[in-house]
């Protein structure tokens, strides 16, 4: 590993520099591009700003330098020099020329590059020859140099566990990228295409009010968020290691899958075979991780316009108060699991009972709050109940108690309650 403090002028003029197609689309928006701005010339009076660290990855079989962290800020800086090399009054001022071979092939990347460089453009009125040699000469980067792939996935792992910016599932993408290492690089770019068309706050629900819920209370833990410390919730085994026995079942699994789909009478057949996820599986490290992620990010949106209570909870009054929509989640999260192992044998008879086991909560209780749910969903146990379950009769036949009474007294949840009544779960 290789530290040094370089300025942005160094940065740019390593004509080697490139950005693996790896990486995450170019997602910096205008106002990540004006506070970059706005810092370089509120600290051009100072002898030097230093704006963050760019790990990089030399392979010695490889000219090329890879950005493995970093590349959000490295181009922006190139979108600033370009835009000042390209104005008729500041060119004069740069005497390198800065170009860089880089090519941006995702839509999401060509937006943000043309939509902040004119945002840059216009911001240029702001610089003069003084603010443009501090922002080539006196604003630096950290680079760490790393000549394993590996290591440098390492690296930016625990470099930004500890930051306050990076969502638990861009660590987790760092992660499986890292046990990827085995795999070609047109591999990596085909399996993690699904996940960068996903929106990052998408990401960000799916993993926290879905994956990690079930999974956690499936085997009678606690869910309310999902944070850093949870993200090993989501890593598991290398198909490709040595490994205990229960790993064999998800190794014949992965390599046969494998070899099913790349067979050359797929040529002829057109078939395709997707791994048999389940949502509280053991975890498979690298590529089988984002296509699990891919797989439940469609699943979950499964619809079912034709259902009665599904019309019932997306139309009654008060569907959009916080309370209610933790008791959504317990439903949704419940009927994902339910399907997810049982697909849709007796859907209808199974939404119905898990209306009944959800909503109860909302009819109970005057307030309900995020710890509510999280405790209910313990106290019931209907997710380990789920887990634990060989026959889809285990969930369509369980045993809810009727309300005695229901202690709300509320127009907004009137319908449900009238529901509770018309099903013989209320007096």
């Amino acid at each position: 590993m290789q530290n040094e403090i370089i300025t942005v002028k160094d940065l740019l003029e390593k004509k080697e520099l490139k950005i693996p197609e790896y990486q995450r689309p170019y997602k910096w928006t205008i106002k990540n591009v004006s506070q970059l701005i706005d810092d370089i010339l509120h600290f051009s009076d100072k002898k030097a700003y230093r704006l963050g660290t760019v790990v990089l990855h030399k392979d010695e079989n490889d000219t090329k330098i890879n950005i493995v962290d970093g590349q959000q800020r490295t181009i922006t800086l190139f979108l600033l020099v370009l835009a000042v090399q390209n104005d008729k009054k500041l060119k004069d001022m740069i005497k390198n020329n800065f170009s860089i071979n880089w090519e941006f092939s995702n839509p999401i990347s060509q937006y943000n590059i043309q939509n902040n460089y004119n945002e840059i453009v216009r911001r240029l009125k702001d610089f003069d020859e003084q603010k443009i040699n501090f922002l080539l000469n006196h604003c630096e980067v950290v680079t760490v140099t790393l000549k394993s792939i590996t290591e440098s996935f390492q690296f930016f792992d625990s470099q930004n566990a500890r930051g306050k910016d990076l969502e638990p599932h861009d660590l987790l993408k760092a992660y499986h990228l890292r046990e990827m290492r085995d795999i070609s690089e047109e591999e990596k770019i085909d399996t993690i295409d699904s996940w960068e068309d996903i929106d990052s706050d998408e990401l960000a629900v799916l993993f926290n009010n879905y994956l990690f819920r079930i999974r956690n209370w499936s085997k009678g833990k606690n869910a309310r968020f999902f944070t850093k410390k949870d993200v090993e919730v989501f890593k598991g085994i290398n198909p490709n290691n040595k490994q205990y026995p229960y790993g064999n079942l998800y190794k014949i699994a992965h390599h046969y899958i494998d070899s099913y789909n790349s067979d050359y009478h797929r040529k002829i057949d057109l078939q395709y075979l997707d791994y048999p996820f389940q949502i509280d599986q053991n975890i498979i490290n690298g590529k089988r991780f984002f296509e699990l992620v891919a797989y439940y990010f469609h699943k979950k949106k499964g619809s079912f316009e034709e259902n009665e209570i599904i019309k019932l909870i997306d139309t009654y009054d008060g569907k959009n108060r916080t309370g209610d929509k933790y008791v959504r989640n317990l439903f949704d999260c419940a009927v994902l699991y339910y399907r997810d192992k049982f697909g849709d044998i007796e859907i209808t008879k199974a939404i119905e009972k898990i209306f009944i086991w959800a909503y109860k909560l909302r009819l109970t209780q005057h307030s309900v709050q995020i710890a509510s749910m999280d405790n209910y969903a313990l106290e019931t146990k209907l997710f380990t109940f789920i887990r634990e379950a060989t026959s889809h009769k285990e969930i369509v036949n369980m045993s809810i108690n009727s309300l005695e009474n229901i202690n709300i007294v509320s127009t907004k949840t009137k319908k449900l309650e009238e529901k509770f009544e018309e099903m013989g779960y209320a007096k």
